[in-house]
This record gives C-alpha cells, sequence and structure tokens, in this order.
C-alpha cells in the first residue's frame, strides 16, 4: 500500500550522500530524481524512500513521533546500516541488538537533517 516515505532536508546534497549509501547496502538505487526530490527503491517493489526540500520554501524540520523503519535480511544487516548512517553524518539514537523477547532486532539513528530512522528484522 505505501509506495514510499518522504522526509524532509534542508540539504539535498547532504541527504543524497546519506541515502545513497544506505540504499546501496539494501540493494537498490534512486528510482526518481527532481531538482529538490530524490527517491531510492525499486519501481513496483517494496516501499522506498524519498528526501525533499519543502515544496513551501520554509525550512525542512523532524515530526516527533515520527520514525521510518528500513526492513534488513538479517541482524548482520541492521549492524551494517547502523554503522553506514554514523559513517555518513547520521547520530544514535540507540544501538543494534535485541529488543524484547519476540525476536525483534533493530538499531535506531537519526539522519543527518534529524529524522529518525531504524533498521529491523523480526524473529
Amino acid at each position: 500500500m505505501i509506495g514510499y516515505v518522504t522526509v524532509g532536508t534542508n540539504d539535498l546534497g547532504v541527504a543524497a550522500r546519506f541515502y545513497d549509501a544506505i540504499a546501496a547496502e539494501m540493494g537498490v538505487g534512486r528510482m526518481m530524481e527532481f531538482d529538490n526530490f530524490i527517491a531510492w527503491g525499486t519501481p513496483g517493489g517494496a516501499a522506498g524512500i524519498a528526501a525533499t526540500k519543502p515544496f513551501d520554501g520554509n525550512a525542512a524540520s523532524v515530526g516527533n513521533g515520527v520514525m521510518v523503519a528500513f526492513e534488513a535480511k538479517d541482524q548482520a544487516q541492521v549492524d551494517r546500516l547502523y554503522t553506514i548512517a554514523l559513517a555518513h553524518g547520521g547520530t544514535d539514537e540507540g544501538p543494534p541488538g535485541p529488543r524484547g523477547d519476540s525476536g525483534f532486532y533493530a538499531g535506531y539513528f537519526r539522519d543527518p537533517d534529524g529524522n529518525k530512522l531504524n533498521a529491523f528484522v523480526m524473529g
């Protein structure tokens, strides 16, 4: 049902480097690109993510309580995505590890604009 999720950015070049690295680890690339907008994913595939400068011209800001989650293949990929995020200007919001008793494993981070993200795997 969800085609892609969009996060705001104040510096599309910085956001592009961050999400290019995340997308490469997940085996996808850019699927749409315009002057102030880039989307990563596979057309017709799973949901993608996009970064854009706000259309209204105001500064981008993060939503409190909003988070985008990337579904990883396994725990090793969760670890790699977390490391890639921090190496490309992201900040820590909780290192990779198990959460609860249901087999949920996740690492939490923010992109260079402060948007909260995580990488996770179930079971």
